[in-house]
């Protein structure tokens, strides 16, 4: 590492004008706290906002060169704010973090401090989760242990996308470019030394949630069709389980007929065809999601298209 190695803090927004400045004065405070240790550039990715938060931060880039704004053209979603961060930020190490300060920059020299004893990925444990519905509580709960079971990556439990990255496992990521992206669990599928750091998630500072239930819904199908064959799987086995008591219907209805006691079994006839269509159907219908995905990759569109930068070097495009 250099002398003063630079830092990276990557942060994207959408429509988040009621919390920007607060976290910029937070996240300001904390890198300024590492003393002359670290430089520190703090790379805001706009997502597409509709409020004022574009122009709340280009005044705030004014003041400050360290701040650095991405607008991405229009809104391309989270997962790929995120990667617009890392394919430019040069620090030695880059740590993600949403600007709505539920994740709290507070956090950040814990998550340096596991980085300078030689660990590639420090990522951030929710060891509580404040102002949340318990409705999210045990959904969110229940997929990550579903996750963790059911894909053939580590995925840790309970951990979101706040995390520190070294340069070597960030440079790693910005060669993954596929269309789908989880970014957690591509990280993980990346290897390298990795440790977590429990921390208090706080409430919402202010405004609403951006991630809506079919955000959420959109996001918990990626992470599971990109790690996991469990969908596809599932159509084979529903498959043989509808197969196996169609054979022991088939099997009692012919026993019935020899003791002269027939049953009469049209109807589960009918009701067995019914649902083994819809299971046909169901696993079209994962095939056609799978093969979708593929569709998206190989047109080779980019992932995302920048429509203004402020205070930017040139970075070198990713391949």
């Amino acid at each position: 590492m250099n002398a003063k190695p630079l830092l990276s803090i990557i942060v994207p927004v959408f429509s988040e004008e009621k919390i920007v400045p607060e976290f910029t004065h937070r996240v300001k405070a904390v890198a300024d706290g590492l003393g002359n240790r670290y430089e520190h550039e703090i790379i805001f990715v706009d997502d597409g906002s509709r409020d004022r938060t574009l122009e709340i931060l280009r005044g705030i880039a004014a003041r400050d060169p360290r701040i650095r704004i991405i607008s991405l053209s229009r809104n391309f979603g989270h997962q790929f704010a995120i990667t617009a961060g890392l394919d430019n930020a040069w620090g030695e190490a880059a740590v993600i973090i949403d600007g709505d300060l539920q994740d709290p920059p507070e956090v950040i020299p814990e998550l340096i401090a596991r980085w300078r004893e030689g660990y590639d990925v420090v990522y951030a444990v929710r060891a509580k989760r404040e102002g949340e519905t318990l409705f999210k509580l045990v959904t969110a709960a229940a997929f990550y242990r579903i996750l963790h079971r059911v894909t053939h990556v580590n995925i840790p439990i309970d951990t979101g996308d706040f995390r520190l990255m070294s340069r070597k496992a960030a440079d790693a990521f910005r060669r993954l470019r596929e269309h789908h992206r989880f970014t957690r669990g591509m990280v993980s599928w990346l290897g390298f030394k990795q440790v977590g750091v429990e921390y208090r998630r706080a409430s919402r500072h202010a405004g609403e949630t951006k991630y809506t239930m079919r955000k959420m819904l959109r996001l918990a199908s990626d992470g599971l069709t990109s790690f996991s064959y469990l969908p596809l799987q599932l159509a084979s086995w529903l498959g043989i389980a509808v197969s196996s008591v169609a054979a022991l219907a088939l099997a009692a209805e012919l026993v019935a007929k020899a003791l002269r006691y027939p049953l009469g079994w049209s109807w589960v006839a009918m009701t067995g065809l019914a649902l083994l269509g819809g299971i046909q159907l169901l696993g079209l219908g994962l095939l056609g999601e799978y093969l979708g995905r593929v569709y998206d990759d190989v047109r080779g569109r980019p992932l995302y298209l920048v429509g203004e930068s402020v205070n930017l070097t040139e970075r070198p495009t990713p391949h």
